[in-house]
């Protein structure tokens, strides 16, 4: 994470647990993370709760032929308590990515698709929940297409 997110890895952003249906990220309330509000900084949890769902759409990205790219269309987020512990984001989405890749690859056009990542406290309060619009588009030509090459 050093080397391809450096801010997440100064910020302490970790990954808690990952399986092929849900993924969970902490973000902690410390020096580097906080505003001037004593809380944790409003992008520390975007980039946790980003994490969250990019990773479980990565593993559908992961060695598929042909590839796809994806790439955040839209972040919407509403924070209902401060966030002043370990903020960890909770995302549940990976089967519907999984479908939302197959019919990308299958149909050969371009989907979208809005996680959504939760943020809980230590105490399971509601601290912050994000809608993250994910796009996928089939890298090259589509099924029944030609290369221009």
């Amino acid at each position: 994470m050093l080397l391809k997110l450096p801010a997440a890895y100064f910020s302490g952003v970790r990954v808690a647990e990952l399986n092929e249906d849900r993924a969970v990220v902490t973000v902690p309330y410390k020096w580097f993370s906080q505003n001037p509000f004593r809380s944790t900084y409003f992008a520390c949890l975007a980039m946790a709760a980003e994490m969250s769902t990019g990773l479980l759409a990565l593993m559908q990205l992961f060695q598929r032929k042909p590839a796809v790219s994806m790439l955040v269309v839209k972040l919407e987020a509403g924070y209902f308590r401060k966030a002043t512990g370990i903020t960890r984001f909770t995302c549940e989405a990976g089967k519907d990515l999984e479908r939302i890749v197959d019919e990308c690859i299958r149909n050969g056009e371009p989907r979208t698709y809005v996680a959504t990542a939760t943020g809980r406290n230590k105490d399971g309060e509601l601290v912050a929940e994000f809608f993250i619009t994910w796009s996928f588009k089939v890298k090259g030509p589509g099924p029944g297409e030609e290369s221009e090459l």
